[in-house]
């Protein structure tokens, strides 16, 4: 039975010892970018900045199509008759059986207020959709923010696992010495090994999560595999005041544009009792003549439409109105919305960076607890269980530490989100 025990023990350290190593094994390299570039190449590749830029050309074209109703219109015509014979009267044709007449009609609006009134408006969305392509830029720019700071967060998670792997594996390799000498015990390299075999498990977790987070950037990227990250961003937001979210965030200005062109098309509802003019030039050619029809001849023709009664425009403007009356509602809500959003990231960015200073301090008092634990370990004042549980709240300490780094990066995004500074 001793012997069965001592089996599994080396075979447990054996697997420990290889676990290890693979853990060790270096990786493919991947290809890494800074925040900045990131952010730009996300925003210059995905595919819904694309699309949301679709929504210019459509209204542009929109804007093409209004201004085309103002512009001339010239249409030519030709016509052939072929009658059973001629219409003669005294040897004098009166009526060419077969006569051809070319004309050309060149039309040109003088007046027409509510194709005036229609280029202003589609003015007003080619606006609104610049500015709801900056709002998509903003969600790329941001989600690519988030998946960066999360390969970070990986990465440093990784460094934990990696620090107190290796002092796990220093505590068994000092065990396994103790045992090899005769004065240690197969209990306290059984509690090594095992302490070991847990930190091996959770390094492979966190840099399995680092590789999805990478692979996540990847995605925003529009690059075909894991990217990594670089550096880490410096994230500092200035102070700003109301007028400058009004100004600075997107969703505010499209906002403004659209209660913009809600008001102009209110104002422009009057335009439909406003009198229109247009001109037309029409040219004729016939060939042959008959005896009372000329060769050439013209017409010029004047024309003014005015509206008598109508009672439609007095409806539209009202539900027009109840529209600009809504896109004011919302744009009050927006801009409570965003105060709050400026006031609590910076609270969170006070928050975090005080829960930082702690978990800083609180790394540094358990790395000193191990430091101190090993050295009574190593003397033979204490037992390995007090190393193995500093170990683990060193870890534990560190692991908090990093997630506290990350809340505060996270935090200082938002803020700058907030303030309408990102990206800039």
């Amino acid at each position: 039975m001793r012997r069965t025990s001592l089996t599994g023990l080396l075979g447990a350290i054996a697997l420990a010892w290889a676990g290890i190593a693979s853990a060790q094994t270096p990786q493919p390299a991947i290809r890494k970018v800074e925040f900045a570039e990131a952010v730009r190449q996300a925003v210059d590749r995905n595919p819904n900045v694309a699309l949301a830029a679709t929504s210019i050309e459509q209204a542009q074209t929109l804007l093409g199509q209004a201004k085309s109703l103002t512009r001339p219109i010239v249409t030519a015509s030709f016509q052939n008759s072929t009658l059973d014979s001629q219409v003669a009267f005294d040897d004098r044709v009166v009526q060419p059986r077969n006569q051809s007449a070319f004309s050309a009609t060149a039309t040109m609006p003088l007046f027409i207020p509510t194709a005036l009134a229609a280029i202003r408006q589609v003015r007003d969305q080619v606006d609104l959709a610049n500015e709801n392509t900056a709002e998509a830029k903003r969600q790329v720019a941001l989600a690519t923010a988030q998946a960066y700071l999360a390969v970070i967060a990986g990465q440093r998670q990784v460094e934990v696992d990696e620090r107190a792997l290796e002092a796990a594996r220093a505590h068994l390799d000092y065990a396994q010495k103790r045992l090899e000498g005769g004065v240690g015990s197969r209990l306290n390299q059984v509690r090594a090994a095992q302490a070991a075999s847990g930190d091996l498990a959770r390094l492979e977790n966190s840099r399995l999560g680092l590789r999805r987070a990478q692979e996540a950037l990847g995605v925003l990227l529009v690059e075909d595999g894991p990217v990594d990250a670089g550096a880490v961003p410096t994230l500092d937001a200035p102070p700003a005041t109301d007028e400058d979210l009004n100004a600075s965030r997107p969703d505010l200005r499209a906002q403004a544009v659209a209660i913009r062109a809600a008001e102009r098309v209110v104002k422009d509802v009057t335009r439909q009792w406003w009198p229109s003019a247009s001109v037309s030039f029409t040219p004729q050619y016939i060939t042959p003549v008959g005896l009372f029809q000329p060769s050439s001849t013209w017409r010029l023709v004047f024309s003014v439409t005015q509206s008598v009664f109508d009672s439609r425009p007095g409806i539209d403007r009202a539900l027009k109105q109840v529209i600009v009356n809504q896109a004011k509602i919302t744009q009050t809500q927006l801009q409570i919305q965003a105060r709050s959003e400026v006031r609590m990231a910076r609270e969170s960015v006070a928050s975090y960076e005080r829960a930082l200073t702690q978990s800083r301090l609180a790394a540094d008092q358990a790395n000193d607890v191990l430091s101190i634990s090993t050295s009574a370990f190593e003397v033979g004042a204490t037992t390995n269980l007090e190393v193995i549980d500093a170990q683990r709240s060193a870890r534990d300490a560190e692991t908090d530490a990093a997630l506290a780094e990350d809340a505060v990066r996270r935090s200082r995004l938002e803020l700058l989100v907030a303030l309408g500074r990102f990206p800039q």
